[in-house]
């Protein structure tokens, strides 16, 4: 969920920022619905998952959370790892000010919608994605 975070990194990787976001909303195997670019960002954002998911301090931080939360620290955190990102971006990305990225961001992400799961449509809804417009 955290979607700046795999946006700007998709950017830096020269790799497609439509796949890295629709990762979160695609199950199994994409290749038949999507494009070999799409495929390959979808695959790189899961990639960044597992070795995120993985790094001793994300551990220790889910941690920080009570057990009966702590099914929902990944997602808890995921959103706290975009505020920083955000907060910070000048800092991070100094090349390209924040709204400039999010208004390329999203013109790169509409060219996949008409094919994105109902999913996405709810989040966008849902004002998750709608930040990025």
């Amino acid at each position: 969920m955290n979607f700046l975070a795999h946006l700007h990194l998709a950017h830096l990787a020269d790799s497609s920022l439509s796949g890295n976001l629709l990762a979160d909303f695609v199950r199994g195997n994409p290749e038949q619905d999507y494009p070999p670019a799409v495929v390959d960002g979808i695959h790189m954002h899961r990639r960044i998952d597992v070795m995120t998911d993985n790094l001793p301090q994300v551990k220790e931080a889910r941690e920080w959370f009570r057990p009966e939360t702590r099914r929902v620290a990944p997602i808890t955190l995921d959103v706290m790892w975009d505020h920083f990102l955000s907060r910070h971006w000048a800092q991070i990305s100094p090349d390209i000010a924040l709204p400039e990225f999010v208004r390329y961001a999203h013109t790169q992400v509409n060219t996949i919608l008409p094919q994105a799961p109902e999913t996405l449509y709810r989040a966008q809804r849902a004002s998750v994605v709608r930040a990025l417009a």
